[in-house]
């Protein structure tokens, strides 16, 4: 399996010490975020529709919501944290580095199996379902489970429905959904647990099974401001997230919009 830990670290460490690097000026610019990589192609969208309230695009850096996390541990001048789970938030809230009054539930997902588009692969999600059996001699490839909150999401609901025992040697962990999902689109792995929002926007893949949502916790993806934001047009950014204009868009890529829609 590819050395994606190492991957990730040079790509977001890049990023943080390009940010580190810049003059007060230029770091100021634009409203910095970091976002979790299963956000890519809907706050992609969002971004350029808020580019008019906002009166600029944010420069948005994707990655696991883990290292992100850690990242503005170590200093990096993000201004806005979107996570893919309530813990990673909570890391950052508890050491004071967020500003409480900011944090949003902002929307909710799935987790899905997913298989190569041209697998024959056919799947019943129940408990003790033979997932081992539909691996095969392949890879089971998901978020890394200690960290990567779709790798915990998926952990938990294999472990609910009995079959984590049976698949545990078989998975291959990478250092985002997004890489987990690139296993499976290039045939590298036989199956693979990711986001419902992530099988949409990848035609390499098919969904052949939706996990109950009472097989892990609720898959919720939280905002807000970090405490050390200096940027006058994150509050903005902020509000249009949470707007009319942006909820089409995310539902677009098939996330719930939990929060309620904050007029312009």
């Amino acid at each position: 399996m590819r050395n994606f830990g190492t991957v990730l670290a040079l790509a977001v460490g890049g990023v943080a010490a390009a940010l580190l690097s810049a003059t007060p000026s230029a770091a100021q610019e634009k409203v910095v975020v970091f976002a979790a990589a299963s956000l890519k192609n809907a706050l992609d969208a969002v971004n350029a529709a808020c580019e008019a309230d906002v009166g600029e695009q944010a420069t948005i850096s994707y990655a696991a919501s883990s290292a992100l996390a850690k990242q503005i541990e170590e200093g990096a001048p993000a201004d806005v944290f979107i996570s893919a789970d309530l813990d990673w938030m909570k890391y950052l809230s508890d050491k004071k580095l967020t500003k409480a009054d900011t944090e949003v539930k902002l929307l909710g997902n799935r987790i899905v199996l997913v298989a190569p588009a041209d697998s024959k692969v056919e799947a019943t999600i129940a408990p003790n379902f033979d997932l081992a059996g539909l691996v095969g001699d392949g890879k089971l490839a998901m978020g890394d489970i200690k960290a990567v909150p779709a790798g915990k999401y998926g952990q938990a609901a294999l472990e609910k429905l009995g079959v984590w025992p049976s698949v545990e040697g078989k998975v291959a962990q990478a250092e985002n959904v997004r890489a987990a999902l690139k296993l499976v689109s290039t045939g590298e792995a036989a199956l693979g647990i990711v986001y419902q929002t992530d099988a949409n926007a990848e035609p390499g893949v098919s969904v052949v099974g939706t996990f109950p949502e009472d097989t892990h916790p609720p898959i919720i993806y939280p905002i807000a401001q970090t405490e050390a934001s200096k940027d006058d047009d994150t509050a903005a950014f902020l509000k249009c997230l949470q707007s009319a204009k942006a909820k089409p868009l995310f539902e677009e890529q098939g996330f719930t919009v939990l929060a309620p829609a904050a007029s312009n």
